[in-house]
């Protein structure tokens, strides 16, 4: 674990390295291969699937951050997903949690039913039995989500990795909703972590990437030579954009996350929203476990909407400054209805095993006036109770 601050990570990440022109930020570098020395001397940079220096910076900051031996940047975050799967053959079997993200799921059930890529066990970690259902598993990894898509649900991800170390399994911790500004599964006995860069780390919604953190320099090894075979690794211009959000993570999320505590305060006490999913709200399951393995609640935050679903229509067409979208993570607040949006990939029975409701709504807080993401979230439900009210 690196003795720098988060937000020194970040912020220096590349400055002032330049050896050629002593350029205070790093050179983009868009080439595609590279000038050998001589003829048999290979050089360390030879093609940019395999290595890049624009791409290898922003790896070297991420490892730093996360306390990891080595970062692999790939050009999405399925395919950081599909990389650290890499590690598991077809007689493996994977567990991952039954409220993951739409799309982890996707894969995971498809490579698993499919490609017969691995034995796949979904458990439900918020279940108290959860470490008799992984015995019986008897995996070879472990995949978490903490907090998880859409709920929020948080899981002990050092209780989860002592008991994966006494079966000799491998435990990856999705980071993407927190960041390591905010939570180093690795510091707490993670194997892996995996990213979708493009939500908090990159931060302004303009480029997609991932990355996978390894604890150790060998399973880095390993994965970076998966990820120059199978072309998952990111291009040199997504790379420095993501490299130019990383330095304003830490700033970001503050406010973000100031942002975030107040409308979720408005939101408790609004008589049109059902349950709000918080981890910072002192009644949220997994609180005492937020506060010891995070640094910060996240800008993270879902509600049911007390009203008919036939009224959704009319809550978000009336929203102005929450943009209805996929994703998450950036400067500008966005708004999504899991069941169809980010989690349609599943089917009603996984969605409701999930408790992906027809009136859940999930939002990512930005860095806009929280007074005027109040009064935007009061004026749409103002137009709901008025429909009602006919």
């Amino acid at each position: 674990m690196s003795h720098r601050h988060p937000a020194t990570i970040s912020a220096r990440a590349g400055i002032a390295e330049d050896t050629a022109f002593g350029a205070i930020t790093p050179p983009l570098y868009l080439t595609s291969t590279y000038q050998l020395p001589a003829f048999g001397q290979p050089g360390p940079y030879d093609y940019s699937r395999s290595n890049n220096p624009t791409r290898d910076i922003l790896g070297e900051a991420l490892a730093e951050l996360e306390g990891g031996a080595k970062a692999i940047v790939t050009n999405t975050g399925m395919s950081a997903c599909l990389l650290a799967l890499q590690l598991l053959t077809p007689a493996d079997t994977l567990v991952i949690p039954h409220d993951c993200y739409g799309g982890s799921y996707r894969l995971f059930t498809n490579l698993a039913q499919k490609k017969q890529a691995f034995k796949l066990v979904i458990v439900n970690f918020q279940q108290q039995d959860w470490p008799e259902q992984i015995k019986r598993a008897a995996p070879t990894m472990i995949w978490l989500e903490t907090p998880s898509n859409p709920l929020l649900q948080i899981t002990d991800i050092a209780a989860v990795c002592q008991l994966a170390k006494s079966l000799t399994a491998k435990v990856v911790v999705d980071n993407t909703f927190l960041s390591p500004a905010l939570q180093q599964p690795l510091a707490l006995g993670a194997d892996l972590v995996v990213h979708s860069t493009t939500k908090f780390i990159n931060g302004h919604s303009d480029v997609i990437g991932g990355a996978v953190i390894c604890k150790t320099q060998a399973c880095g090894d390993e994965l970076k030579w998966w990820a120059n075979c199978l072309g998952l690794t990111a291009g040199a211009f997504d790379s420095y954009l993501t490299l130019r959000g990383l330095r304003t993570l830490t700033p970001r999320l503050q406010l973000q996350q100031q942002n975030t505590a107040e409308v979720v305060a408005f939101l408790q006490q609004h008589p049109l929203i059902g349950k709000v999913y918080y981890p910072g709200l002192v009644d949220h399951p997994g609180h005492q476990i937020a506060k010891r393995q995070q640094s910060g609640f996240g800008a993270m935050c879902s509600f049911e909407l007390s009203a008919p679903p036939a009224l959704l229509t009319t809550f978000f067409s009336n929203l102005r400054y929450f943009t209805l979208a996929q994703s998450l993570g950036g400067t500008e607040s966005l708004i999504c209805h899991p069941a169809t949006m980010t989690h349609a990939s599943m089917d009603a029975a996984a969605q409701a095993t999930a408790g992906i409701g027809a009136t859940l709504i999930r939002v990512s807080v930005g860095i806009e006036s929280a007074q005027d993401l109040i009064a935007d979230l009061a004026l749409a439900l103002d137009a709901v109770a008025a429909v009602q009210q006919q």
